[in-house]
């Protein structure tokens, strides 16, 4: 008599932080890349875009009157103000797409993250990290969409952001992109594998 069985593995809650000119968009779009059974959580946000974005792609953006609307009715599962704009995670997407069985990124401010593991304690929580100041300045010029006073602003932020790092689970340094992204996917595919999120059936 033979017997089989089938090992099924719960999605995972993936939040990916770090200061403001770390890369963490880069990074994310370079793991979903390569990896197509997780999805990104799409964040409203009330700032403006920034070159070739699209509503709905990158971000929903929004007037601060609906942002506070849709926050006030409950419809964020985490938000926050950061430098002046808000950014705030639907609640239902993320829900939906775990209750359907696939894993999501949300790529959020720590102040996020920390609310996103008080209500998901499984969720893993990966913390980017730049070489060193100067690299995040640069970073920061490259982008040629901030004034000096904005930069200095997201310095100072950046400063404060990378001293709390200890409520992660994870830290990657982003000194090369693609290096980064393989070590957030190689902490994905560990945790995926993790004896909590396994059911043998």
């Amino acid at each position: 008599m033979t017997s089989s069985f089938t090992v099924s593995r719960e999605p995972l809650l993936v939040v990916v932080s770090g200061p403001s000119g770390v890369g963490k968009s880069t990074v994310v779009d370079r793991v979903l890349a390569r990896s197509p059974h997780i999805a990104a959580s799409v964040s409203v946000t009330t700032r403006p875009p920034r070159g070739a974005e699209r509503d709905g792609f990158e971000y929903f953006f929004v007037t601060r009157e609906e942002f506070d609307r849709r926050r006030d009715a409950g419809d964020f599962l985490e938000w926050a103000e950061v430098h002046g704009n808000c950014y705030g995670t639907p609640a239902a997407f993320v829900e939906s797409k775990l209750a359907a069985g696939t894993s999501i990124v949300l790529e959020i401010d720590v102040q996020g993250g920390m609310s996103v593991r008080a209500r998901f304690p499984g969720a893993v929580l990966i913390f980017l990290f730049p070489p060193d100041l100067e690299t995040l300045r640069t970073r920061l010029d490259g982008r040629a969409t901030d004034d000096e006073e904005v930069i200095r602003r997201r310095l100072e932020n950046a400063r404060r952001e990378l001293a709390r790092f200890d409520g992660y689970d994870y830290i990657v340094v982003n000194d090369d992109v693609e290096r980064c992204a393989e070590d957030c996917l190689a902490i994905i595919r560990a945790e995926s594998l993790r004896e909590e999120r396994s059911a043998i059936v």
